[in-house]
């Protein structure tokens, strides 16, 4: 009886030591901060990044999570990705605007109004956050009719049904994550139907965000003591001296950021396909063929995560198609049908012109020069060719040196062009002697002696 009572005591007091142990072990990660930057476009390869640093802090059980935003906007489908993880996140995660002079423009802004906590840094600036037209030239809605100008208070009006759907779906999503977090959800709607904007004081004085901190110490400090809903449930931050670690991307997301670059994505595809041309062209080389497999394969893929225009794809496959036929049946009319082409397609392929998300015009135009540049030359050396003698048969072996193996009175072999003949003359030549083919008869070379090299058989 004494064992066993004995026994429950120790068992008891492990158990208490566990439990102050992990009660430590949680107090000390509740005093972590940890820190995700969004610098540039926002795109498929944030949206990972966001992901799995949000996924990390909950493994760790992280205090708070500061997002660190700096980007023009970009992508409609990652800033959704990146707002629903923020949503669902069991770590608060607290938005800041940050350094002075960054700004969270269009889809930065929704990102933004996402988070528990909203703060700015002075100087810098939020808004502009109006759906772009898909399919076309980007523009903003509200614009003059017919030259002329609104009356005073006039709203703004889409200018088409697909903006007026894009403008509408777009208020009705930035004024449930106002209402969500209890932010200005007016001024939010004027954000997105009139591309308004705000300083970080006057996005304080107008309820769009919660705090102005000069940096991240001055941010957990100003946060400290604050309450926020997470997952249903009050949370009470305590940041006063928490410690600020960064989460750093993964190679994964550093690849994600190269390739889904529309610039980069178009470059790795033109490298693909014309490594396999070269590659056909050329059997056995491998190395085309490699090469341009694996670029072929990261530029899909790439194109697969990016807002596509497959008209403009295939547009771009014809007039590469077209390019090749010219170079086989030179017509021009073939070229030039290829090149338009081309250049239309490869202008219709981004279906959006999200901020970071456009195909450079030097991209387009340097391609394209260099597909004009190649078409020139295959027509340049075909046009050479056809002036030129015919050079088949008989006349393409007329003149060439060949080196006699034997020879016995007026007939033997000699090894011209690769290949052994039977060859005749009218002389007599020693084995190893170089000869000139004169003409060639039912496959047996006419041959005579070489000429004399300039300077020899000259007088003294």
């Amino acid at each position: 009886m004494q064992t066993l009572r004995a026994a429950l005591v120790a068992v008891t007091a492990v158990t208490a030591l566990l439990l102050s142990i992990r009660s430590a072990a949680a107090e000390e990660n509740s005093r972590l901060a940890l820190t995700i930057s969004i610098d540039g476009a926002i795109g498929p390869a944030s949206a990972a990044y966001v992901k799995g640093a949000l996924a990390k802090a909950a493994e760790r059980r992280a205090g708070v999570v500061v997002l660190r935003l700096n980007t023009p906007g970009g992508l409609n489908t990652s800033m959704r990705e990146i707002i629903a993880d923020v949503l669902a996140s069991p770590i608060p995660v607290i938005g800041y605007v940050a350094p002075s002079g960054a700004h969270a423009a269009s889809a930065g802004t929704y990102i933004l109004y996402a988070t528990h906590i909203a703060a700015m840094a002075p100087g810098t600036n939020i808004g502009a956050a109006t759906p772009v037209q898909i399919g076309g030239l980007p523009g903003l809605p509200g614009g003059e009719k017919d030259g002329k100008d609104k009356k005073d208070g006039e709203g703004q009006q889409p200018k088409d049904a697909m903006m007026a759907k894009a403008t509408n779906d777009a208020v009705a999503f930035i004024r449930s994550l106002a209402e969500l977090r209890g932010r200005n959800a007016d001024w939010a709607e004027k954000a997105v139907r009139e591309a308004s904007t705000l300083s970080a004081n006057a996005a304080l004085q107008a309820g769009a965000i919660e705090l102005v901190a000069r940096d991240p110490a001055d941010l957990l400090k100003q946060v400290d003591g604050r309450t926020v809903e997470v997952g249903g449930k009050t949370v009470h931050l305590s940041t006063r001296d928490a410690t600020l670690e960064a989460i750093e991307p993964d190679w994964i997301s550093r690849l994600l950021a190269v390739i889904t670059d529309p610039n980069v994505a178009f470059i790795l595809l033109m490298i693909g396909i014309y490594g396999l041309i070269f590659e056909f062209m050329s059997p056995g080389l491998i190395g085309p063929g490699v090469v341009g497999t694996i670029c072929l394969l990261l530029g899909l893929y790439a194109l697969n995560m990016l807002p596509v225009n497959y008209a403009g794809f295939a547009l771009m496959l014809v007039g590469i198609a077209l390019l090749a036929v010219e170079a086989v049946n030179p017509t021009v009319v073939i070229g030039a049908g290829g090149l338009i082409s081309f250049v239309l397609g490869a202008l219709m392929l981004f279906r959006g012109e999200a901020p970071g998300y456009t195909l450079s015009w030097w991209v387009i135009g340097i391609t394209t020069a260099l597909f004009a540049a190649f078409l020139v030359a295959v027509l340049g050396a075909l046009r050479r060719a056809a002036k030129g003698p015919a050079q088949v048969g008989a006349q393409a072996m007329q003149g060439l040196p060949a080196e006699v193996l034997d020879w016995s009175g007026t007939s033997g072999h000699v090894f011209t062009n690769g290949e052994r003949w039977q060859a005749r003359g009218t002389e007599t030549f020693r084995s190893g002697e170089t000869v000139e083919v004169a003409n060639i008869i039912d496959l047996t070379l006419v041959v005579r002696r070489a000429p004399a090299a300039t300077g020899e058989g000259g007088q003294a």
